[in-house]
């Protein structure tokens, strides 16, 4: 069995989880890491102390070229990193969620990949979860009836960090029913940033697919969330039953005709961490030849719904998809609930 080597460009969550994952793995060797601060190095290099430190991914290509590379950096430079990295004899990549900070950004790195021919993981750890799995399959076989809702409350976690997983969830259940539009309303009174990014203090976002399927997520620094002890709640509403759980916890409550009154499942879990499964995926794609961009091009997807959400709160409108055809509408003076001053134009909505 060929051992591959790996290293990891950026040392935060993401790049940590990538680094925990090679050395876990029977199939990855870690070798070099980088990070453009020294003391996430040296905290590195405590934890891993056999592997090269760096300090930016172009000495770690000159220096340390691996069979795979993870691009764990903030979102903005994922574009040029992994550009970088495509110009080194890969045998897969892994880019962290978002692709990037913009859809074209995203789509840009995902067609440079496909270009090279090599394998690629976004890790979106639900989609390696043995419960996310189930839910998923239940869904697309119909045991809660057709899909008509999903709702989402996430605390103290926001649209792009966070709202990209499940956003990408909600892609993979309608995997053949894109979304057709976009609104969403943002508060951002509080300033609030993460992971290097600005974000909002509380947001309403809501997709509808163009068969009508709809998700309404809430996300924010203080969401209520309806069941105590959580951070995480999805209810999944079918035409003939209910799927509830909760992000990354290993359980959901299935209720429809074979449990009427709503019965708690909880799977064997995997052994191995969602990291070390996406990764060890790059492997067997490698080496059977079989390439399977799926969970890229969903997280795509879902990156695509992300701006659009932030669009329809800059502009206060409906954004149509694709992102591609969106323009922006011109500024008005349309105050919603202000009485109608009886000139100025507009339209009679008695006469829709």
């Amino acid at each position: 069995m060929r051992v591959y080597t790996g290293s990891v460009i950026g040392g935060g969550m993401g790049g940590r989880l990538s680094m925990s994952a090679l050395s876990a793995s029977p199939r990855f060797e870690l070798k070099a890491m980088a990070d453009l601060k020294a003391d996430v190095r040296g905290e590195l290099h405590a934890l891993h102390p056999e592997i090269e430190l760096f300090a930016n991914h172009n000495e770690l290509f000159r220096a340390c070229p691996t069979d795979v590379v993870c691009v764990s950096t903030f979102p903005p430079t994922h574009r040029e990193v992994v550009l970088e990295a495509l110009k080194l004899p890969l045998v897969g990549i892994l880019c962290e969620k978002p692709l990037g900070d913009t859809y074209v950004a995203g789509r840009e790195i995902l067609e440079a990949v496909k270009a090279a021919g090599i394998p690629m993981a976004v890790p979106h750890g639900m989609l390696k979860q043995k419960h996310v799995e189930e839910i998923i399959a239940r869904v697309r076989g119909g045991e809660i009836g057709t899909l008509e809702l999903v709702e989402m409350e996430c605390h103290r976690w926001d649209i792009m960090n966070a709202g990209i997983h499940w956003l990408n969830l909600f892609v993979n259940l309608v995997p053949d029913d894109p979304a057709k539009w976009v609104m969403c309303a943002i508060d951002d009174t509080m300033r609030t940033y993460r992971d290097s990014m600005q974000v909002e203090t509380t947001a309403v976002t809501m997709v509808e697919t163009h068969a009508g399927v709809r998700m309404v997520m809430q996300t924010g620094d203080d969401v209520h969330i309806m069941r105590p002890g959580k951070d995480f709640i999805f209810r999944l509403i079918g035409t003939r039953g209910t799927i509830e759980f909760y992000a990354y916890e290993n359980c959901y409550l299935l209720t429809n005709a074979q449990h009427p009154n709503g019965s708690e499942i909880v799977p064997q879990p995997y052994a191995e961490g969602a990291h070390q499964r996406h990764l060890e995926g790059i492997i067997e794609q490698a080496e059977s030849g079989k390439l399977d961009y799926s969970i890229a091009e969903s997280s795509l997807r879902a990156l695509e719904l992300v701006e659009a959400a932030y669009l329809a709160a800059e502009h206060h409108c409906q954004v149509l998809l694709p992102l591609e055809t969106f323009t922006p509408p011109a500024p008005n003076d349309w105050q919603p609930g202000k009485p109608y001053s009886g000139s100025g134009g507009g339209r009679d909505g008695r006469k829709l």
